[in-house]
């Protein structure tokens, strides 16, 4: 029998027509402008001179402070804790739901995953209403804080807690990831000599799952670094203090004077990020010897008598974990006042009817965020097709190098950004001769940086599975470049760009990050409503806010999963 020979990839086409050079060229621009002059100036503004002309006296003077230190300390132990906590959470959930029989599995999937839905600032304030001296679902069961004490969510722990719950998610879709590739034969061959399925677990399937649990763990490590929501709400009312808050409280009250400071701590936290995940690549080299996945994958462990009892324990604290801190914020949500037990008496939609119609500050964020996320999900969109086209099947070097400084923004923790982004158009912008700094065109710079990601990487996979004697047919027939994008590759890679379109809206739409420090008068977004009206007191009204964002983020989580199963798969996060 002959050999089938397999069509080469194209070879790499050098620029002919000017109108790819200008295609090209536009590209550069963005990542340019959006991506390296920020990251850039950032590193630039914090290796400055001090005011005696020391040299790093800029990094010296930040990071000689007491208050950097505790901040330094604080931010280890929680992100530590928690990463501790996920790991635990993650891992276990994704034994349970991929080994054995459980009941339920799909839901309890998704109820495991609502927690990576959510924004850190609605699970952070969840999860005060439920645990707060005015918990409307303790107080009716009488397991409420004595008025008046200080809500235990305000301390380390309570910070530990919703960050590792915030982050089990990305642990979890790992291991499940993992799992689902550890071959059938592998597990066999233990059930053969007479293992029982723990010691097939702990002496077989952890260790050949060992690099995604660190994979996880080093996602959930990084995430917790650069975590602001969870630590503004409940570590600044608490006087616990992480680095992603004390950068915030010193630009807050210091304004951009103070830029050559934050840009300094700003290095640490990238430093932390990069340590996080260079262990985790260093660990995984050096995991043992590679394993065969090509066989089948195993059959799930049969529970039998305990299938009844562990799924009962699983479903309780699922929804203990999941779906009371949902049900407290809604709670939250319909009594009157903070304060007033929840009955049937008390029980009023005012705050609903007040965030939806009766505030002109809500119903303008509700605008600007519903704007910036269709503007930052259609322009990232745009440029992540061509972007990926010319980096994926042109395989053009420089687009090849665009594409990867295009991770860094989403890399780095959104503050560190933030801080990025205001000192390149903090000045007049050349030949314009103004600022954007304080207006809604700086905060959606920072979108199209941070969120091109979320696009070109769903555009980048699909194009990576077209065959290659595609595009060498068109060229053979003459079709210029240009048309080869747009009528060939653009409808082969549109229902990706849209799923990631999806993906960006979702975390523009409640993006807090950001928004916190670029934010003005005029410009609000909803989460940084959010925090501010629980940071005023009006934990009602700011519940009643973030129920409505959760239920169009819910929405939007099933359009997305619609689009990634029927015309994309394997774009959208939580598939596994």
């Amino acid at each position: 029998m002959a050999a089938v020979s397999t069509p080469r990839p194209p070879r790499p086409e050098r620029l002919r027509i000017p109108g790819e050079q200008l295609l090209l060229a536009g590209l550069f621009l963005y990542v340019l402008v959006l991506v390296v002059l920020p990251l850039g100036r950032l590193f630039i503004e914090g290796l400055k001179q001090g005011e005696a002309g020391e040299w790093l006296g800029v990094v010296r003077e930040a990071w000689a402070g007491r208050s950097f230190g505790r901040a330094f300390w604080n931010t280890l132990v929680a992100a530590g804790a928690s990463t501790l906590l996920s790991v635990v959470l993650g891992t276990g959930a994704a034994l349970l739901l991929r080994l054995t029989d459980l009941p339920g599995r799909a839901a309890l999937m998704f109820l495991m995953l609502l927690p990576m839905l959510i924004p850190p600032q609605i699970s952070a304030l969840a999860w005060i209403g439920l645990g707060g001296p005015s918990s409307p679902i303790l107080g009716l069961l009488g397991l409420a804080p004595p008025p008046g004490t200080t809500n235990p969510l305000y301390s380390m722990g309570g910070i530990i807690w919703v960050m590792g719950l915030e982050h089990a998610p990305l642990v979890l879709l790992a291991v499940a990831a993992g799992l689902a590739s550890v071959p059938r034969d592998l597990i066999e061959a233990g059930r053969i000599v007479g293992a029982r399925p723990a010691r097939v677990v702990v002496h077989i399937i952890l260790p050949a799952i060992a690099p995604s649990v660190l994979a996880g763990a080093a996602l959930a490590f990084v995430s917790a670094i650069g975590n602001f929501g969870v630590p503004a709400l409940l570590g600044i009312p608490g006087r616990v203090t992480l680095l992603t808050t004390l950068i915030y409280q010193r630009l807050n009250g210091f304004g951009p004077s103070v830029l050559g400071e934050v840009a300094a701590i700003a290095f640490v936290l990238v430093g932390l990020a990069i340590a996080g995940l260079a262990i985790r690549t260093i660990i995984q080299r050096r995991s043992g010897a590679a394993i065969d996945r090509t066989g089948p994958i195993a059959d799930p462990f049969a529970l039998g008598r305990l299938r009844l009892p562990v799924g009962v324990l699983t479903w309780v604290g699922v929804l203990l974990i999941s779906v009371l801190p949902l049900l407290a914020l809604i709670a939250t949500a319909l009594v009157p006042a903070l304060g007033v037990k929840l009955s049937l008496e008390t029980l009023s939609f005012a705050n609903f009817a007040w965030v939806l119609s009766g505030s002109a500050m809500v119903q303008r964020a509700f605008v600007n965020s519903t704007i910036l996320a269709l503007i930052a999900s259609a322009i990232c969109c745009i440029v992540a097709v061509p972007l990926a086209y010319f980096a994926v099947t042109r395989r053009n070097r420089l687009a090849q190098l665009l594409d990867l400084l295009s991770d860094a923004p989403y890399a780095v923790p959104g503050t560190v950004l933030a801080i990025g982004i205001i000192i390149v158009f903090l000045p007049p912008l050349p030949v314009l001769g103004f600022s954007i700094y304080g207006s809604f065109a700086i905060i959606l710079a920072a979108y199209l940086s941070r969120f091109l990601l979320l696009a070109l990487r769903p555009v980048a996979a699909t194009l990576r599975t077209v065959d290659p004697g595609l595009e060498e047919a068109a060229r053979i027939v003459g079709t210029p470049p240009l048309r080869r994008l747009w009528h060939v590759m653009t409808p082969i890679v549109l229902p990706s760009a849209l799923a990631g379109g999806l993906l960006i809206f979702m975390s523009a739409f409640n993006e807090l990050t950001l928004s916190a420090l670029l934010w003005s008068t005029g410009t609000e977004t909803l989460g940084v409503m959010v925090f501010f009206l629980q940071y005023e007191g009006n934990s009602p009204a700011a519940a009643a806010l973030a129920t409505v964002i959760t239920a169009a983020v819910m929405i939007l989580a099933l359009i997305v999963d619609v689009i990634g199963r029927r015309f994309a798969p394997g774009v959208v996060p939580w598939q596994v």
